[in-house]
């Protein structure tokens, strides 16, 4: 239930929605100054959750900076949040626009930074089909060449609760000792280091999939972008989602 309702008051909180109602109260509404005022607030809103400037200082922020790594130091696991993939009509994987948690990971393990990657993921829609994203991504690291003993695979948790609690489940199977890199997309560490953490795993942030706040101020972030509407649905979940953690104690 908790799966069900955190997805629904995510989307009941996305901007574009108050927008569209609004626009429709305006249009259809007999009262001029109803009409004046949804229409108002219809731009408004539409204009601030637009903004490019607005979303970049929100996310300096609330983005979790990497943390320094010792030099020379050997991690044993490359913890990667799932969320990197999408899937067609016949569950063929697809890479998403989150596709540099994989290529971190990749990273760390090519560069003998960590010895293992475990990505953790299997499907997190509300109607799940065929397709678990951790079995597909073990077919694209093999491709990628990393050996299958560096590859530790996770394919049923629907979200970061159970990307957390099924992870140590199978770290501890494999007796990988922390501290483990965290990789996960810069917008979701905040949310998903405070899940790991309660949870008793001992991780290092190592943020990536940077899709916002990286750049230095311009007069163009002040132009409506459509673009940041998408980025603030991203941050409006995560801001939604520690909030309830915290409520229930999950984080």
């Amino acid at each position: 239930m908790f799966f069900i309702l955190s997805k629904v008051l995510a989307f009941l909180l996305f901007p574009i929605l108050y927008v569209f109602v609004l626009l429709l109260v305006s249009l259809f509404s007999k009262n001029a100054k109803r009409k004046r005022i949804c229409l108002l607030l219809a731009v408004a809103i539409l204009y601030f959750f637009s903004n490019p400037f607005l979303i970049n200082r929100f996310a300096k922020l609330w983005d979790v900076p990497p943390a320094k790594l010792e030099n020379g130091k050997v991690y044993s696991t490359a913890i990667v949040l799932g969320g990197f993939a999408s899937y067609d009509s016949k569950a063929n994987g697809l890479f998403s626009t989150a596709a540099d948690r994989f290529i971190q990971g990749v990273l760390l393990q090519k560069s003998g930074r960590v010895q293992h990657i475990l990505v953790t993921g299997g499907n997190g829609n509300l109607n799940p089909g065929s397709f678990r994203e951790g079995s597909w991504a073990k077919t694209q690291l093999s491709a990628a060449q990393i050996p299958d003993s560096c590859i530790l695979i996770e394919d049923q948790s629907r979200n970061t609760l159970e990307n957390a609690s099924l992870s140590k489940a199978l770290l501890q199977k494999y007796k990988q000792q922390g501290p483990y890199l965290l990789v996960t997309s810069a917008f979701h560490m905040r949310r998903s280091l405070r899940i790991f953490k309660k949870a008793g795993i001992d991780v290092i942030p190592y943020p990536c999939n940077y899709i916002a706040g990286t750049g230095d101020f311009s007069v163009w972030e002040f132009v409506p972008d459509a673009d940041t509407l998408s980025k603030w649905n991203n941050y409006i979940k995560e801001v939604v989602g520690v909030t309830v953690n915290l409520i229930l104690g999950q984080g």
